[in-house]
């Protein structure tokens, strides 16, 4: 990969020229997020079949998306300040459909978690690169629906993950696969044909091209002590934010991982059952989450108050509160509202935060911070979130309290992300390009 101009001084181009490129971006993010969630949403025809616990789920969802995550989302972010954007997630998007094969022909625990990493590192880390390509697509002033049209391909995948695997799921349990797939287990088949698919849509990504970068403080092959220096100068405004966002995956990813067991568990429905409507409630909370919180965020950047651009992420936060509640709700349909809540609010928050680090950090560090906060978010939400709502089930009493543990944990961190949101806003700095005072 060719190393980009340090410094780019043209104005970026205008909204409409920039939504063809945002549209594909939204596209590679969809079919990232879909094949990321798409083995949860079977994962009890895998329990069946290798005799998994709930335990070993949550590691093989939980660290195996959280150990790559942080071994490779810095990296990957010091590679998207430096390098050619477009093909790393051309290389990102190869990488996940790979370890989406995998995960069909995983035949014990150990290939199964690399599987699932695989996965990981190509969805989270072309998120990084479509977050900064984004910032480069419009003015700062637009960036709050640019980053609306992304996160609304985030959405669909999440909703997708549901909707479509569990389709699939269903297609494969009442009729045989056909034989070119190479594989006769339902949950197998599911992502054999997620694999191809996945392979199909990224094609349109090699048209694309890589824009000019804008903002710029210093340049991208600075030193690295220089970088160092531009995040840590910027530290009482960063904890915080990732903290509350932290917070806010750990409920997310706990709600993700788990919903499906307590549905077929608690509620007697099976994939087929609950996938299309889970997927339409995941899909339809990102849509609305992604238009509050990029108008939000457009709104508050015209506000007075400082720091006013995460209003909408603590608003969120404190409503995500309650909307934790929903493994206890007394039937589905109040099941699935609390649920469309918590997603809402989990949108509002990701796309704010997202538009807070284009807006607030300096663009040869951007790939760095997100990168760093993906680590933190995998190590924290994705590696500690799963297991600890199985801890707290074994301290109430075992398995059969998976809902009560789900509910404890997603309350108690949405209470700590509305906090941390409050002391983020607090300190947020003047301008990308200025230390914070």
């Amino acid at each position: 990969m060719a190393s980009l101009a340090p410094h780019a001084t043209a104005t970026p181009p205008s909204f409409a020229r920039a939504l063809a490129p945002l549209l594909l971006l939204a596209l590679v993010c969809a079919v990232g997020f879909t094949v990321l969630g798409s083995f949860g949403v079977v994962q009890e025809g895998a329990k069946a079949e290798l005799g998994l616990s709930d335990g070993t789920l949550g590691m093989i969802q939980g660290l195996g998306a959280a150990v790559p995550m942080v071994l490779f989302s810095i990296p990957i972010g010091i590679l998207v300040d430096r390098y050619n954007r477009v093909r790393l997630t051309v290389v990102l998007g190869i990488v996940w459909t790979l370890g989406t094969l995998l995960t069909a022909f995983a035949h014990n625990v150990p290939v199964l978690v690399i599987a699932r990493m695989l996965a990981g590192i190509g969805s989270t880390g072309a998120l990084t690169c479509a977050l900064s390509l984004c910032a480069d697509l419009c003015v700062p002033e637009q960036r709050g629906r640019a980053l609306l049209i992304v996160n609304l391909g985030k959405a669909l995948g999440q909703a997708a993950a549901f909707a479509l695997s569990g389709w699939l799921f269903g297609l494969y349990v009442r009729h045989a696969a056909p034989p070119w797939l190479g594989t006769t287990s339902p949950w197998r088949s599911t992502h054999v044909a997620l694999a191809v698919l996945s392979a199909l849509l990224l094609l349109p990504l090699l048209a694309m091209r890589e824009p000019e970068r804008h903002e710029v403080e210093s340049r991208p092959d600075a030193p690295f002590r220089v970088i160092v220096h531009e995040l840590w100068s910027r530290r009482a405004f960063l904890g915080p934010l990732f903290a509350g966002q932290v917070a806010v995956v750990m409920a997310d990813v706990a709600a993700g991982v788990w919903v499906s067991p307590i549905l077929s568990r608690n509620y007697g429905l099976r994939p087929d059952q609950f996938g299309g409507w889970v997927g339409a409630v995941v899909f339809l909370a990102g849509i609305a989450g992604a238009i509050v919180g990029g108008a939000s965020a457009d709104i508050g950047q015209k506000s007075r108050i400082r720091g006013g651009l995460l209003i909408g992420a603590m608003v969120a936060a404190a409503l995500g509160v309650p909307a934790a509640l929903f493994p206890i709700m007394p039937g589905v349909l109040s099941f699935g509202c609390a649920l469309f809540v918590l997603i809402l609010c989990g949108s509002v928050t990701g796309i704010v935060v997202s538009v807070a680090l284009t807006v607030f950090i300096p663009n040869e560090v951007r790939g760095l911070c997100i990168g760093a906060f993906i680590a933190l978010a995998g190590l924290i939400g994705f590696g500690l979130a799963p297991w600890l709502v199985t801890v707290v089930s074994g301290l109430l009493g075992g398995e059969r309290y998976l809902a009560m543990a789900l509910t404890i944990v997603g309350v108690t961190v949405s209470a700590l992300s509305f906090l941390a949101f409050l002391l983020a806003m607090r300190r947020a700095p003047l301008s990308p390009t200025e230390e914070p005072v």
